[in-house]
């Protein structure tokens, strides 16, 4: 068994590494994530990805798309509602990662989605299964979860940056809405005051 292990970001892989190394399976991993934005946080991710690959010496395919977002926005199109959004955001990285394992030989693929409890866990085993279906090549599933604090614990304890949301700016929105709105009660108030101050 040969596995290609797409890669959603550093912290996340360190989990899912530790398991396939104890196990003695071979694989390396695939970064294509077009849906990280901005540009400096896509950079941050992937230098944090470069140190964790170093620390625990395995190889990493980087795609040669590159930073994806103009392909990725044109891709989830009208669908900025994250019920519709994210399920997009999992097809469009599967079925690159499912493609490019079965174009180099591997036996099969999988996630570091799979470790986040953030992220929508049985939907990301179907489209992985699915994927798996289209191009003739197995999907490997473990659920990575079970390690989610000793994953966090030794990302904090190497140093690497751990990014505070998926990785899309509208996921960030998300993730600082309550601050978003503090933010624009504040300007409103300074606007009104402003307003009062020209009488």
């Amino acid at each position: 068994m040969k596995i290609l292990l797409h890669v959603c970001c550093g912290p996340c892989a360190i989990y899912p590494v530790n398991v396939l190394k104890e196990l003695g399976v071979e694989f390396e991993g695939f970064f294509f994530n077009p849906n990280i934005h901005p540009f400096l946080e896509f950079e941050r991710r992937v230098l944090a990805l470069e140190e964790v690959a170093k620390h625990k010496r395995f190889n990493v395919i980087w795609a040669q798309e590159g930073y994806g977002l103009q392909s990725w926005i044109l891709q989830v199109g009208k669908n900025l509602d994250s019920g519709k959004r994210c399920p997009i955001c999992y097809d469009v990285r599967l079925e690159r990662a499912a493609k490019e394992a079965k174009e180099r030989g591997f036996s099969h693929f999988s996630t570091t989605l799979l470790y986040s409890k953030y992220q929508r866990h049985q939907l990301i085993k179907e489209i992985g299964q699915e994927k798996a279906e289209k191009f003739g090549i197995e999907f490997y599933y473990h659920d990575f979860r079970e390690g989610w604090q000793a994953g966090i614990d030794e990302s904090r304890a190497m140093g690497i940056y751990r990014q505070p949301y998926c990785g899309c700016v509208f996921s960030e929105a998300e993730r600082y809405s309550k601050r978003m709105k503090r933010l624009e009660k504040r300007m409103n108030e300074k606007e009104g005051q402003g307003n009062e101050s020209n009488v």
